[in-house]
């Protein structure tokens, strides 16, 4: 992830029609308060006099995120990014009206292909935990309007611990099993 791309090289984005973890870069972090701390720990004495800690709030929904054992604030920041779109994924529901142009991409012959490493990765995660959200989180009911099959929508929740502690909450509150 190029964390230092400048404003201008996005693409304006209607940000009221995407999910905030499938905001370009640029429209992300403009819409976070940023912090930058010192940090103890492993890095000597460069670590203990530069400010690498780096801590982001997104402003709309609260959700924070931090990366701090880098030893430069550039690749702290590209990790606390990275934590708060998958933070956003799972804590927050956005409208669904179907599948995403990028969950279209993505799946193909009812497989969702992509690493859990990927930049698209939260994106696709946050599609796929509204449309549950969308259909009452009945996962027969979710795969089938997202094209793919149950099992494949249950691998890419496993990929993110606490998106599978979400879908297992949702379960037991609606008197069905856990899923592990």
């Amino acid at each position: 992830m190029d964390v230092n791309r400048s404003a201008s090289s996005e693409v304006p984005v209607d940000e009221t029609r995407l999910h905030p973890a499938a905001w370009p870069l640029a429209n992300l972090i403009a819409g976070c308060e940023q912090r930058f701390q010192r940090r103890s720990g492993p890095g000597g004495q460069h670590r203990n006099k530069v400010e690498t800690g780096v801590f982001l709030r997104h402003l709309a929904t609260g959700v924070e995120a931090q990366a701090c054992e880098r030893r430069s604030q550039a690749d702290n920041l590209a990790v606390a990014v990275r934590r708060l779109r998958l933070k956003l994924a799972v804590e927050c529901r956005a409208a669904w009206s179907g599948p995403s142009p990028l969950w279209r991409a993505r799946c193909k012959s009812g497989r969702v292909v992509v690493s859990d490493q990927h930049e698209d990765f939260p994106a696709l995660l946050a599609t796929a935990l509204d449309a549950l959200a969308a259909n009452d989180w009945q996962l027969r009911d979710a795969a089938e309007k997202l094209g793919c099959t149950a099992s494949q929508l249950v691998k890419l929740l496993k990929r993110e611990p606490p998106a599978l502690s979400l879908l297992n909450h949702q379960r037991e509150a609606h008197g069905e099993h856990r899923l592990t």
